[in-house]
């Protein structure tokens, strides 16, 4: 399950999958085309982060529902209880394990279909998420998982995205092998580990006539509000980050290159310790001795490890997602201040 330690997860599916009559995906198709949320749900994850969520803290849950085709209906969901290192009874798959049996006693849908993560400033792509996912998706096919931005949230624009693992990047996760000759045969790159499913969120019809009565009772000048600029602290956090990631990316360059140049001085050493015993192979010869034994080269020269390449991965990817986000808060703003001022004038 995912879990708030770092690089934890575990196998999911409860009380098994949530299949409903749709027909097995071909090989290499995605398992779900389409997410489906009910907005009570939306307020539910909302509702978490705003009661637990404090600054850079991140809130988990267990999503709930059924797969109808290619579409994956999430219905319901539960949030992780926040508890601390001392809490070290606490059991997080056998709660979740009593939440889904006393949801199935009141009939209410119970499948488990995947979970939700809060992020910080869009800082989501880790190997914490990364494992988790590769659990869920391992286990049920169809699960995903939902992340919410509550920053952009509270810019007027709701932020919720479905992410899935492409199935190259699940073959590579089931061998355990990052190292840079797999990724390389398996064209593994930053742009093609994630699989974005477009969400369609849905009401009820009496959820939707409450909607309507709600909005014709609030007030003009409350909605304009969201017409006001954001601040620069969310430009400058986020280009901060993107910085940081940057650093990481760099240290991560120069450890590749190490390794790369230790390959190619081992490569010398092994040339030159061949062509020492060519040589004295050769004086032995014309001495008319046997020549020396066969030796195994590698034995001698234990070639270097290459460094695991997928951390490199998703520091590429989460630098891709921040400059995703830079360009969204600034087309943003652009457009807010374009209605501002379009507003402004049919006022005047």
């Amino acid at each position: 399950m995912a879990s708030r330690k770092e690089g934890s997860g575990a196998a999911g599916g409860g009380f098994g999958t949530a299949k409903g009559k749709g027909k097995a995906p071909a090989a290499g198709d995605s398992a779900v085309k389409q997410v489906q949320i009910d907005g009570l749900v939306v307020l539910k994850i909302i509702k978490h982060y705003q009661e637990e969520g404090q600054g850079n803290e991140v809130v988990q849950g267990v999503l709930l529902g059924l797969v109808v085709d290619d579409r994956l209906e999430i219905t319901n969901c539960f949030p992780f209880p926040q508890h601390t290192e001392d809490d070290a009874d606490f059991d997080e798959v056998q709660y979740q394990m009593e939440m889904m049996r006393s949801l199935r006693h009141v009939n209410i849908d119970h499948l488990h279909v995947g979970w939700y993560q809060s992020t910080y400033y869009g800082s989501f792509v880790t190997r914490a998420l990364l494992d988790s996912q590769f659990s869920y998706q391992h286990a049920i096919e169809e699960s995903v998982v939902l992340i919410y931005d509550p920053i952009k949230t509270a810019q007027g624009s709701l932020s919720l995205k479905a992410y899935r693992l492409t199935p190259k990047l699940m073959e590579v996760c089931k061998e355990k092998d990052f190292s840079p000759e797999a990724l390389k045969k398996a064209n593994i790159a930053y742009e093609n580990m994630f699989e974005e499913v477009p969400i369609v969120i849905k009401n009820s019809y009496l959820i939707n006539v409450m909607l309507w009565e709600l909005e014709k009772k609030s007030a003009v000048a409350d909605r304009h509000e969201l017409l006001s600029l954001a601040s620069s602290n969310h430009l400058g956090k986020s280009l901060q980050l993107l910085m940081d990631r940057v650093d990481e990316m760099s240290q991560d360059i120069v450890k590749y290159n190490t390794y790369l140049r230790n390959v190619s001085k081992q490569q010398q050493q092994k040339h030159q310790y061949q062509q020492r015993r060519q040589q004295e192979n050769i004086q032995r010869q014309s001495r008319g001795e046997p020549p020396l034994p066969e030796e195994d080269i590698n034995k001698l020269f234990k070639p270097p490890q290459p460094p695991p390449r997928m951390e490199s991965l998703l520091i590429a990817g989460q630098i891709n997602t921040y400059c995703q986000n830079i360009k969204e808060f600034n087309a943003q703003n652009l457009g807010k201040l374009f209605m501002a001022q379009a507003l402004q004038d049919y006022n005047n």
